[in-house]
């Protein structure tokens, strides 16, 4: 297992080709898709011939970054996943947050705890300058772990993404949000 951070309560670990039922079991919850595509079912196809390559393609084109299987250290469960990597339009080291969790695990602090960990590797290790993170308007949960973790409001913005438009709330938007290096070690007085 290439373990890639330890948090209090998981393990961020890469993926493997045998994760596909897990990613499978993710995609297919209709609460957990329901502001990426309006909660429309998984293709597990999609997910074995497109997302898990381009998941595993990361590790070796941008090292240090990518998509991290989250995994409970108590149970060894499957909680989700996060990511930690450049946008195609942005520099190396301007990566972009995000995360997709189980409804098992909403409310608990994981994506918080995840993604807090992330900013520390990004900023101390990876040579991180700046860290965005972007979700839709009405996403109310997202946004508040965005603030959690001292993000800031950047722009509200619209996208052309044909799935989004099942999700509720699509005509109000996406936002953005972002932290640098200097107002993260501001914020823990270093």
């Amino acid at each position: 297992m290439h373990v890639f951070l330890e948090t209090e309560r998981m393990i961020l670990r890469r993926f493997a080709e045998n994760d596909a039922d897990a990613l499978f079991a993710l995609y297919d919850d209709p609460a957990v898709m329901k502001y990426l595509n309006g909660g429309q079912p998984a293709d597990r196809t999609e997910i074995v011939e497109k997302d898990l390559p381009a998941f595993l393609g990361y590790y070796e084109r941008f090292p240090g970054y990518g998509f991290w299987a989250a995994i409970e250290k108590r149970t060894g469960d499957f909680l989700g996943w996060f990511h930690f990597r450049p946008r195609p339009e942005d520099p190396v080291d301007e990566p972009e947050l995000g995360y997709r969790l189980h409804q098992s695990a909403w409310g608990k602090g994981y994506g918080t705890e995840g993604s807090a960990a992330l900013l520390e590797k990004g900023f101390t290790e990876l040579g991180v300058k700046r860290v965005t993170a972007a979700t839709m308007a009405v996403n109310r949960r997202s946004r508040r772990v965005m603030e959690k973790l001292g993000m800031t409001f950047v722009r509200s913005y619209f996208e052309e993404f044909p799935e989004h438009e099942r999700a509720p709330g699509s005509e109000h938007g996406e936002v953005e949000y972002a932290i640098t290096r200097e107002e993260w070690a501001a914020a823990r007085g270093s």
